[in-house]
Formats: C-alpha cells, sequence, structure tokens
C-alpha cells in the first residue's frame, strides 16, 4: 500500500523539469554579481543562514501557497495564468536586457534580506512554485527546490571562484540561454491553464 503510493510519485523527468525551471527562475548564476556587491558591502555572508532561509520559505509557500490564495478568494489556475505572466516579464528581462521590475536597495543584514529574500525566493519563485502545482507532483517538486537549495548554498560559498571560471560573458550567456527557457515555460502555462 506504501509502496503504491509513494513509488509512482517520483518521476525523474518530473523532477529534471521542477529543477530546471526553479534553476532558470532563481537565477542564482546570474546573482552572482549582485552577491558579490553584498559580499562586498557587508564583509560576510552566511551561506548556510541563507540557503535554510530559502529552502524554508518555498517549502512554506508551496505548502500554504493555496490555503493564502484561498483566503483572499482566488483559484490556483488563475494563479498560475498571473504567474506565467510575471516569469514572461522576468524572461524578456533576462534575454533582452530590460527592466521591467525594480531593483531593492541593498541593506545590512545581507543574509537574509535582501540574498535569502527577494533575491533568491523573491516573488518570482513563490509564483512559480504554486504554477508548478498545476503541472507537477508535490514530490517531485520538493526533490526540485532541495537541488536548488544545494545549488544555491554551493554558488553561495564559491560566488568569486565561479564568477572567475565563467567570467562576465558567461555569465551574460547563461542568463540568456535560461531567458529562451524561460519563455517557454510562461508560455507553456499560460496555454495549459487558459485552455488555449
Amino acid at each position: 500500500m506504501t509502496n503504491c503510493l509513494i513509488m509512482p510519485t517520483f518521476d525523474l523527468k518530473q523532477i529534471v523539469s521542477v529543477t530546471m525551471i526553479l534553476f532558470a527562475i532563481i537565477d542564482i548564476l546570474g546573482s552572482i554579481p549582485i552577491i558579490i556587491d553584498v559580499r562586498r558591502r557587508v564583509g560576510h555572508i552566511e551561506s548556510e543562514k541563507a540557503s535554510l532561509t530559502v529552502l524554508a520559505l518555498m517549502i512554506i509557500f508551496l505548502f500554504l501557497g493555496n490555503e493564502l490564495l484561498d483566503i483572499i478568494g482566488l483559484d490556483i489556475s488563475s494563479f498560475a495564468i498571473a504567474g506565467s505572466l510575471v516569469i514572461f516579464f522576468i524572461a524578456l528581462e533576462m534575454t533582452l536586457g530590460i527592466k521591467f521590475f525594480k531593483e531593492e536597495e541593498i541593506s545590512a543584514s545581507a543574509s537574509i534580506v535582501p540574498l535569502a529574500f527577494p533575491l533568491i525566493a523573491g516573488a518570482g519563485t513563490m509564483t512559480t512554485l504554486l504554477s508548478l502545482k498545476t503541472q507537477y507532483t508535490m514530490p517531485n517538486i520538493i526533490v526540485g527546490i532541495l537541488l536548488n537549495t544545494i545549488v544555491v548554498y554551493i554558488v553561495l560559498k564559491n560566488t568569486q571562484r565561479i564568477e572567475q571560471l565563467i567570467g562576465k560573458t558567461g555569465l551574460e550567456v547563461l542568463r540568456k540561454a535560461f531567458g529562451v527557457i524561460l519563455l517557454a515555460i510562461a508560455i507553456k502555462l499560460f496555454r495549459s491553464n487558459t485552455g488555449l
């Protein structure tokens, strides 16, 4: 009975898809210049604290996001459509290099604000999590969240090394490539929740 409930819910294809979608929306590699700037301003970033905060925020919103929507009288499909539009504009920012969203100022408490929230686990990430629930099963989303948290931790620990290894041009190419992927994801989410 337990095997019937647990085993079919884990799907490698879904896990890879969720992981790639979250990786693109979190855009931790594209945030490296901002992270370096934060580190320069405050002297030290607590990578463990920031990563655990990101994990907690994403898991809590994944489970309680629907309840929050119920309180304000919205259904998941409506939120997914709104999410697809947010993702679409984020993707346009990444690919075209234009700014739609106002950047938050950097504060002194860097490990939590603005690093964990809103830079890493911001509105785009939260919107994406609820949108993903319309397409993927919960266990696969959780695995995707855990894998992305590990990537976030590794990047935070090795920001300067990664920047030297990839270079600014490499980071820009990655950002634009993930922007195109996000555009396709946004269109897919919009179509699947509007019936187009």
